[in-house]
């Protein structure tokens, strides 16, 4: 295994460890720390990665289980801090269009962490046959829990509105 081959793989998939950092990681250290493990972690499993799936299947596949991974030890050490969701700048004229934005993915942050997973990889427009791959689920099964965290968020966020 080479850098080299590593990098031409890994490259141009790169936005998808930093979707998976920015969803599970909240402070700047915790995301450069996730950041490095996940790096870390494929680099060690790319000479195991043998095309049986797309590139993407199995980079999401490791930074998903990385990214879990250390969410359950970073919960363990804090216990007690407090977890802030990350809300982008929001231009003063779109201001209820990026608040129902903002609060859609403060739902999403809120979710449990298999959960979180897979509307990740939903909204990034992951096929359910590949989310299947990813998370070893059943394609039908996939389709299932989709539906219900949909229905959840949905319920969450129409909650939220009328408070």
């Amino acid at each position: 295994m080479t850098k080299a081959a590593f990098l031409e793989h890994t490259m141009p998939h790169q936005g998808i460890v930093y979707k998976v950092v920015n969803m599970y990681a909240d402070s700047k250290e915790d995301k450069e720390d996730l950041l490095q493990e996940i790096w870390l972690q494929l680099w060690l499993s790319f000479p195991r990665f043998r095309s049986q799936s797309k590139v993407s299947t199995w980079m999401y596949r490791v930074a998903l289980n990385t990214a879990l991974t250390y969410s359950r030890k970073s919960a363990v050490h804090n216990k007690h801090v407090l977890n802030i969701a990350m809300t982008p700048a929001i231009p003063e004229d779109d201001h209820v269009q990026h608040e129902q934005e903002r609060l859609l993915w403060e739902m999403i942050r809120s979710l449990p962490k298999t959960e979180k997973a897979l509307i990740l990889l939903y909204i990034e427009g992951v096929s359910y046959r590949e989310i299947a791959d990813i998370t070893g689920d059943s394609e039908n099964n996939v389709g299932v829990r989709l539906s219900r965290i949909r229905q959840k968020l949905k319920h969450a966020i129409t909650s939220k509105n009328t408070q």
